[in-house]
């Protein structure tokens, strides 16, 4: 009885090549950078500058921006922008994208913890900034005062309007308060 399996009609070229990579590895690898060029294109304009793209990489991501998104032309942008991604180190990519999605949950933690001690400062008086001084002595006393001062006269005049001393005094919260 013959057996024609293990026979050398069957053999690749690529049996014993440690370097090849198939088709199909390939295709998967190009989705993975089709999908991240997808992040990168919902970024906005100031998030993509903290990334330090190249040039080329950045231009085009911008271009795929004004692009519609359901048109041939924004697929055929896309698979560029993947095609361009192929230059760049994708695990340093992926690092520095998950830093500055979360420096923006960071930034928005911050704006919500000064909004509610501005709340806080304008319900409380005296005995409010006395506790936050308290809290964080770098703050100046007077200009807390006069910030909760005139963000309460401001809304006593106008309750429905946004006060100016108010977003002022958020700022400044924001900007001093470094926990």
């Amino acid at each position: 009885m013959n057996i024609v399996g293990d026979s050398e009609h069957f053999k690749q070229p690529f049996d014993h090549d440690d370097d090849y990579v198939s088709r199909a590895d390939i295709k998967r690898e190009m989705v993975i950078y089709q999908e991240l060029g997808k992040k990168l294109v919902a970024l906005s304009k100031s998030q993509l500058e903290k990334l330090e793209l190249d040039e080329l990489l950045h231009d085009n991501i911008l271009k795929a921006k004004t692009i519609r998104i359901n048109s041939e032309g924004h697929r055929r942008q896309m698979h560029y922008v993947g095609k361009l991604m192929r230059n760049v180190d994708i695990d340093e990519l992926q690092a520095n994208l998950k830093n500055v999605l979360n420096q923006n949950r960071n930034e928005s933690s911050k704006q919500n913890v000064a909004e509610k001690q501005k709340d806080q400062l304008l319900t409380g008086g005296d005995e409010a900034i006395q506790a936050l001084l308290e809290q964080h002595p770098s703050l100046e006393r007077q200009k807390l005062r006069q910030l909760v001062r005139q963000a309460n006269k401001e809304l006593t005049k106008q309750p429905e309007k946004a006060s100016k001393s108010a977003v002022e005094l958020v700022k400044y919260l924001r900007t001093e308060i470094t926990e």
